[in-house]
């Protein structure tokens, strides 16, 4: 009798639509289903998306009714980003602590560097302030809209503006921002509602810090159009000066008497007389 012969099922793989609401946008994974691609880990360089600062976000795949969604584990600031903004001169502050948010236990890195060499105090100050704010901020919002300020900016901007206070900032940045693990029901922590006396004056103090430093950029600005202005009128001088001198040279030239030339007699002219 001969052997029988075993079929062998070989499924098709297809391209299936991701979507990442962090960055808005999707991606195409390679699988067999979409329950295949479920709970998949993906690194994404976000540079082109954040115009040159260069961060790798790790993704997890999740199924939402029946189609794949990404959501944000992890965001890493690369070091070589770091590495280019640092200067000489400059004192650099950095911590890392665990703190809850709404939805779970975060792992927070924040980079600051000074406009200038500080003392020990006032990094110490900075980086106790820097740790006191993140932790009031993070424990008010849920993982995504956390993840979502640090990408598009709006978490460091109000944080170097109340760090300004201690001391100018040249860089305020969060390096690695990670979910460490989901909350218990019990370690939620609890919402404290501010009166609304502190928002307004929170509210104003922020208006004025923001237009401190747009009138800051205009005096600079202004500054730099007044320098080249008196650089531009200075060549001018300069070369109407030095035109003024070769007409001048010119003209001296041209005012000095004609001088006769003197002609040699010739020899047998001589001889003759």
């Amino acid at each position: 009798m001969p052997p029988k012969q075993t079929k062998i099922i070989t499924r098709r793989r297809k391209f299936i639509d991701v979507e990442i609401p962090l960055i808005r946008s999707k991606i195409e994974l390679i699988g067999e289903s979409v329950k295949s691609v479920e709970n998949r880990t993906i690194k994404l360089d976000l540079t082109r998306q954040l115009k040159g600062k260069s961060v790798e976000a790790t993704v997890k795949i999740k199924l939402e009714n029946e189609k794949p969604v990404a959501y944000p584990e992890k965001i890493k600031l690369m070091s070589y980003f770091i590495r280019r903004m640092i200067r000489k001169r400059i004192s650099y502050v950095e911590d890392s602590f665990e703190t809850p948010s709404q939805e779970s236990m975060l792992l927070i890195k924040p980079f600051i560097i000074t406009r200038k060499r500080v003392s020990r105090a006032v990094r110490k100050t900075l980086r106790n302030k820097t740790k006191n704010w993140i932790e009031d901020y993070i424990a008010e919002r849920k993982d995504q809209e956390i993840f979502g300020d640090v990408l598009s900016n709006k978490m460091q901007k109000p944080l170097s503006l109340a760090l300004k206070k201690t001391y100018p900032l040249s860089l305020c940045e969060i390096r690695i921002l990670e979910i460490v693990r989901p909350l218990k029901p019990e370690e939620v922590p609890k919402i404290k509602e501010k009166p609304k006396e502190e928002k307004k004056h929170e509210k104003i103090e922020e208006g004025l810090d923001q237009l401190q430093e747009i009138e800051e950029e205009r005096i600079k600005q202004a500054e730099k159009e007044i320098k080249d202005t008196q650089n531009k009128a200075a060549n001018i001088q300069s070369s109407d000066s030095t035109e003024s001198t070769n007409i001048e040279s010119s003209e001296s030239k041209d005012s000095e008497p004609i001088k006769p030339k003197k002609t040699r007699k010739k020899k047998s002219e001589e001889k003759k007389e």
